[in-house]
């Protein structure tokens, strides 16, 4: 198993982050039963007030070519383009296995 998980911090003149926290959540977790491999996948975007960043993806894969297929899915590529990368400002990754 792979786990994949991904902090971004939103643009700060988005007027909406909630809005935009939401579609990204939608966006990432229905991509569950689509992409081959891809075994559990949740997105929090409620942090607490000590909280740096504006939400995080937590994903678990089949394993390691799983996740590159993953990464190039068009279903998971439409969801990066149109409800993700407009909004954001930073982006750290940590994949590892467990």
């Amino acid at each position: 198993m792979v786990k994949h998980v991904i902090i971004w911090t939103l643009k700060d003149d988005i007027a909406d982050k909630d809005a935009v926290k939401k579609g990204i959540k939608e966006g990432l977790e229905g991509l569950k039963g689509v992409v081959p491999g891809l075994t559990d996948i949740k997105v929090y975007i409620d942090g607490l007030p000590s909280s740096n960043a504006d939400l995080i993806l937590d994903s678990t894969f089949e394993d390691e070519a799983s996740l590159k297929g993953y990464a190039v899915h068009p279903e998971h590529v439409k969801v990066a383009d149109t409800k993700v990368r407009p909004f954001t400002a930073q982006r750290s990754c940590f994949d590892y296995e467990v």
